[in-house]
């Protein structure tokens, strides 16, 4: 795999109920997938009450526990197990490429639509603001997100885990940030079956936060950002950094900052704060659309793939989602007051 970010959100009562309503049509632009009934309103995980928290919580452990729908791929038990292995199939296809955004838009969106269809889930999709927690004093590993009570577990504890053989390179792990397993939290008894990278093996959930990923996610970094344009400037800015110097990027310091599995760029999924980070880049990028909904609501560019011969991306390029879901052309994920994501951000 090439470089993987350098290393590897209608009146205030309709927010409050996580509703808002219809889009407003972009003029010439909109070929809509259909209208949304209504529209979900994601929210900053500190946004959430204690009972949409532990909705989200219940609803992703209920999904590790659910039965695949598909058989006869190693590792894979589960509906979570599921996401994680469509995600290390397709790394070297959407990572690098002009649909890296709108493919993961449309990820996220399918792993809350697996939430609600098969756990029952009724909350709210949250993202990970980590910029708050860059800015502020107290170390990463200190952040709410990772409280053991009312977040997603704390930090690896050292000297239990180690990385298995790799004799043919599949791993693409960083060893440094594999510190050891979480023993706290939600998720301390999880199983991950899948990884480091395409291997198979059987673990516990690997975490090592890294500090220095603070000045990485600073806001000032995430403002560099913002400030790009047109799309094929700020694509990839966001998804490897800026500069000679810019660290690892927003997208990469998002992985650096848990560490672990969320550091290795084919099986990250495994640890659910990747659908939170990933829900944070979106957010970003939805409101970088919206600066100018003319001229930026429907820009795409970049490449097809990673290594040539190179093709453009175009509104209707057919992104793949494996066993998933069906094939879904770019243009119906750009615009997420559309079918069928039906969603705007706080």
């Amino acid at each position: 795999m090439l470089r993987f970010a350098a290393l590897l959100a209608f009146v205030f009562l309709q927010l409050a109920a996580g509703v808002v309503g219809s889009p407003t049509p972009v003029a010439g632009l909109d070929k809509r997938a259909g209208a949304c009934s209504f529209i979900r309103v994601r929210k900053e995980w500190r946004g959430l009450t204690a009972s949409e928290k532990q909705n989200f919580i219940s609803s992703v452990l209920c999904l590790q526990s659910r039965p695949a729908k598909i058989t006869g791929k190693a590792g894979v038990k589960t509906r979570f197990d599921e996401f994680q292995a469509c995600h290390i199939d397709l790394t070297d296809e959407v990572h690098q490429v002009g649909h890296f955004l709108a493919w993961h838009r449309h990820f996220i969106t399918m792993f809350d639509k697996a939430l609600r269809d098969e756990c029952g889930f009724t909350g709210i999709m949250p993202y990970w603001d980590w910029s708050i927690d860059a800015d502020a004093s107290k170390a990463m590993k200190d952040s709410v997100i990772f409280d053991p009570s009312t977040g997603f577990g704390g930090d690896g504890v050292s000297g239990t885990y180690t990385l298995p053989p790799d004799p043919n390179g599949q791993s693409s792990a960083f060893p440094f940030a594999y510190k050891g397993c979480v023993r706290t939290g939600p998720f301390a008894n999880q199983t991950v079956r899948l990884g480091p990278g395409r291997l198979v093996t059987e673990h516990c959930l690997v975490r090592g936060i890294d500090e220095a990923s603070k000045q990485t996610l600073a806001t000032s970094q995430v403002d560099r950002v913002m400030q790009l344009t047109p799309f094929e400037k700020f694509r990839p800015g966001l998804e490897n950094g800026i500069a000679a110097g810019f660290g690892f990027g927003i997208h990469g310091g998002g992985h650096q900052a848990v560490g672990g599995e969320m550091l290795n760029p084919y099986s990250s999924p495994a640890d659910p704060l990747f659908y939170l980070h990933h829900g944070n880049l979106d957010r970003l990028w939805w409101k970088w659309q919206r600066v100018d909904r003319a001229a930026r609501m429907y820009d795409i560019s970049g490449p097809t793939t990673q290594r040539p011969p190179f093709t453009n991306v175009t509104l209707d390029f057919q992104m793949t989602f494996t066993t998933l879901g069906p094939l879904v052309p770019v243009r119906e994920v750009m615009d997420t007051e559309t079918q069928p994501s039906c969603f705007v951000y706080q």
